[in-house]
């Protein structure tokens, strides 16, 4: 997927174009590809305008090849053109989607497959949590869109500042479960304990598959010396969308005796035990929102004190924190997703994600 992303941003990514060209299958096979490089060396070009121009570089395939390496190139080509006006979510989406990429991993209908798609999905919500970001920082504005560059750029920053010394032994190790058997931790950390995650919407469907969760759990729960802490979101992206989530029911079979259940805390998970006579295992019940304070550029007025939105409705004056009064156009979607369109005075027709945009009701 990452492979998508980079040919869309640089068609001289010649290591992504090998790696998708083929991927899922689309009959395009490796004499094929090495006839490219060769016309690619001969002609001093890349390996994209080759495919973009197979007969013009005089690669010699059938022409059952050339309109496979025309529906590629023109694939790719509509993404390039797509990335000039979405944001990086929903080219990212777009791609996942449309591509077959999803869809033959789906099809596979093995554990590995879906584990594929689900290391797509969170991939895909990580986009979704980078631009919203985005929009929340600007009070809800809607125009502001974070591009699939920008996206690859942070991901390159990210990985880059995580890089661990050798001699670095003061650090957080992030695993799956199955890489996990066999090894010990002082203190562990069990995170995304929720039905259809933990257990899997896959295994639930049958009593084997869900034991084999149940083993899982089991096995990350002994990796622990002296403490564990169970972590579940109350809510969560799901292919891009905000939804509610439910406790695991793994929680609910763990001996009352042995939890500790603080109360609501706000990003402060409690301090492990250090006690090695018996584990303590800790559960962390809720995660609340960071209250984020008001931005206090532009027109508006920065105490502005946001009402219900489920109030707010077409031809309403509202009054925004950055843009001042402005009347309300038009109101869509439901829920985390409900957004509005609002003319301000100041800088014309905005687009608002109303959960971060703090509207007040003014009439």
């Amino acid at each position: 997927m990452l492979s998508y992303f980079r040919l869309v941003i640089n068609q001289n990514d010649e290591d992504a174009i090998q790696r998708i060209i083929n991927v899922p299958a689309r009959g395009i096979g490796k004499t094929t590809i090495e006839k490219i490089i060769v016309a690619a060396d001969n002609h001093n070009v890349n390996m994209w305008k080759v495919i973009n121009n197979p007969v013009g570089f005089g690669v010699k395939v059938n022409s059952g090849t050339v309109t496979k390496l025309t529906n590629f190139s023109t694939m790719i080509n509509s993404y390039i053109a797509e990335s000039k006006t979405k944001d990086a979510f929903e080219i990212a989406n777009l791609i996942a989607n449309s591509s077959g990429l999803l869809k033959s991993h789906r099809d596979e209908d093995t554990p590995e497959g879906i584990s594929r798609v689900e290391n797509i999905e969170e991939l895909l919500n990580g986009i979704k949590d980078f631009t919203e970001k985005a929009i929340e920082k600007s009070e809800g504005d809607m125009s502001i869109k974070k591009t699939l560059n920008e996206f690859m750029e942070d991901v390159a920053l990210i990985t880059d500042a995580d890089k661990d010394k050798e001699e670095d032994k003061d650090k957080v190790t992030l695993m799956t479960i199955h890489a996990s058997k066999g090894l010990e931790f002082p203190h562990v950390y069990i995170v995304g304990l929720e039905e259809n995650l933990f257990p899997s919407i896959q295994s639930i469907s049958t009593r084997s598959e869900l034991e084999e969760e149940r083993r899982l759990f089991y096995v990350a729960l002994t990796r622990a010396m002296n403490s564990v802490t169970l972590s579940h979101a109350e809510t969560r992206y799901r292919w891009g969308n905000f939804t509610i989530t439910e406790p695991s029911r793994f929680l609910d079979e763990i001996d009352d005796s042995l939890i500790d259940k603080p109360a609501d805390i706000l990003f402060n998970p409690p301090t492990p035990s250090t006690s090695s006579s018996s584990p303590s295992y800790t559960s962390q019940a809720k995660i609340k929102r960071r209250n984020l304070k008001p931005l206090t550029s532009g027109n508006g007025n920065s105490s502005v004190e946001p009402s219900d939105i489920s109030e707010l409705r077409e031809g309403m004056t509202v009054e925004h924190a950055n843009f001042g009064q402005g009347k309300v156009i038009a109101v869509e979607g439901n829920g985390p997703n409900k957004k509005a369109t609002v003319y301000f005075n100041s800088v014309g027709n905005k687009n608002l994600l109303l959960r971060f945009a703090k509207l007040k009701i003014i009439s």
